[in-house]
């Protein structure tokens, strides 16, 4: 679990199904409210975390449609009656079990009536404004990948476009290293160098640190 960062703080909770992935909470310190990004699994156990620390969770939040990163969102959004919002080309992986990979992995998966978001977009939390995430889409990994981006906190959720030391795998259905690139050195490298990178599959790291490591 990462420490506070500025007025929101972020824990990462590593949760294990098929694959281990990161699921992070973005939590109003003031409020104890906040939204969960890329609930892969484990779903009772970030409930119990929920429940234990008095947070209230306005959105889930996904970075991609790969069943990795979205296992848990069903069982979570029924417990809590709230919303996933996920960009506007998500439904080609979400209601689609072998273009999410499910299906190749174990049971299907699949997910519906997610509210569509897309790049530029704002998402803020209701009880303080203040805390909100930008939406900046980053195909490559999937045609629907975004980054969640803090400019207060200086954060990015990156899902698995980025990783520390790596960059997201182009292989899997809809892939495209030309548009990962490009989503790695427009968007993601333009970003402020201490900007905190937070993966889905690997430690924090950020942006200065990948510059200096990539040439593309």
């Amino acid at each position: 679990m990462a420490a506070g960062l500025g007025d929101g703080m972020v824990v990462e909770v590593p949760v294990k199904g098929y694959f281990e992935e990161n699921c992070f909470f973005y939590i109003d310190d003031e409020t104890k409210r906040g939204f969960i990004i890329d609930p892969g699994a484990q779903a009772d156990r970030l409930l119990s975390l929920i429940r234990e620390k008095g947070w209230t969770i306005e959105q889930i939040l996904l970075t991609h449609g790969h069943f990795d990163h979205m296992g848990a969102v069903d069982a979570i959004r029924n417990a809590l009656g709230i919303p996933v919002s996920a960009h506007s080309r998500s439904d080609e992986y979400l209601l689609d079990a072998r273009k999410n990979l499910s299906a190749l992995c174990g049971p299907p998966i699949t997910i519906r009536d997610v509210v569509y978001v897309d790049n530029g977009d704002v998402i803020q939390l209701s009880a303080n404004p203040d805390i909100s995430l930008k939406v900046i889409y980053t195909p490559g990994h999937t045609t629907d990948s975004v980054v969640y981006y803090s400019q207060a906190d200086k954060t990015a959720f990156v899902g698995d476009t980025i990783f520390k030391g790596s960059i997201g795998n182009y292989q899997y259905p809809g892939g495209n290293l030309e548009d990962l690139q490009q989503s790695i050195i427009r968007r993601i490298f333009t970003l402020p160098d201490e900007t905190i990178l937070c993966s889905g599959h690997s430690e924090q790291t950020s942006v200065g640190i990948e510059k200096r490591r990539y040439r593309f």
